[in-house]
């Protein structure tokens, strides 16, 4: 899907941490924090899993019963190198 130069892509961060895994799942969303929200709370109410899509098309699958819990927040721009605090 391309964008155009002036539109602005909303993207999202999500973490979500697994019951009994050491390393968190963290990736960028271009769905809205409202959006993953409702589905967070359906997959817990439901026990169903938790699918989420990532900036890239990929599927992000998690059992409901697995999540310990789930931080959505504004992607922000990611600075690097020296004198980047």
């Amino acid at each position: 899907m391309a964008t155009k130069k002036n539109e602005i892509a909303i993207k999202t961060e999500v973490r979500i941490a697994v019951i009994r895994v050491a390393s968190d799942i963290v990736f960028e969303s271009a769905m809205s924090a409202i959006d993953i929200k409702s589905a967070v709370t359906e997959a817990l109410a439901g026990s169903k899993p938790l699918i989420l899509t990532d900036v890239r098309g990929h599927e992000i699958i998690v059992p409901a019963d697995k999540i310990g819990f789930v931080e959505v927040g504004e992607s922000g721009s990611r600075r690097v190198g020296f004198g980047a605090a």
